[in-house]
C-alpha cells in the first residue's frame, strides 16, 4: 500500500495490540511502516483509541523470548508503553465492556481476548478496529474490523 494508510475520517477507531507490535518488528518492514504510518496519523487526528489491554499485551508480546530474539528491552517495552499512555487516549474496562465481551465470545465465537478488544469498541461508540486477527471487513455488532496489513500479508 503506497503512500498514506487510509482510516476512518473524522471518527475514533480502535487500535489492536498487532499495529502496536508491528511498529517496532523489523522482521516485517511492510507492516512496520504501515503501522507506523496508523499510529502517527492517530496521534496527528486524535482519532487513534488503543485499550488498556492492547498496552499491557504490547509489553508482553515485546519482550518475550531470549534477549536476541526480542523486540524490545523491557525497560524499552516500558518506556513505550509510558509513551503511549502520553500520546494515545487510552480506554479502559468496566462493566459493560466485560459483559459485552462476554456476549460478543458466544455471539460470534470470539476467543477472549478478542471479544474483550471488540467490546471496547461496542461500548465505547467506536465505528472501527484495525487489526490482523479477525475477518476483513467483517461487521461485529456496530463494529467493522479492517485489516491494515491485508495488502501486506499477500
Amino acid at each position: 500500500m503506497a503512500g498514506r494508510v487510509k482510516t476512518c475520517t473524522n471518527v475514533a477507531f480502535l487500535i489492536d495490540t498487532n499495529i502496536l507490535v508491528y511498529r517496532y518488528d523489523a522482521r516485517f518492514p511492510e507492516k512496520q511502516r504501515i503501522a507506523t504510518d496508523i499510529l502517527r496519523q492517530g496521534i496527528k487526528s486524535d482519532e487513534a483509541r488503543v485499550p488498556h489491554q492492547a498496552v499491557v499485551e504490547f509489553v508482553a508480546a515485546t519482550t518475550r523470548g531470549k534477549p536476541e530474539v526480542r523486540l524490545l528491552e523491557p525497560a524499552d517495552a516500558r518506556r513505550e508503553a509510558e509513551e503511549m499512555l502520553a500520546q494515545f487516549r487510552v480506554l479502559y474496562p468496566n462493566e459493560a465492556v466485560l459483559r459485552t465481551a462476554l456476549r460478543g465470545a458466544a455471539a460470534y465465537g470470539l476467543s477472549w481476548f478478542d471479544a474483550h478488544l471488540w467490546a471496547y469498541a461496542e461500548v465505547y461508540g467506536l465505528t472501527e478496529i484495525l487489526s490482523e486477527d479477525f475477518q476483513h471487513t467483517r461487521m461485529y455488532g456496530s463494529v467493522r474490523v479492517r485489516n491494515p496489513f491485508a495488502t501486506a500479508n499477500r
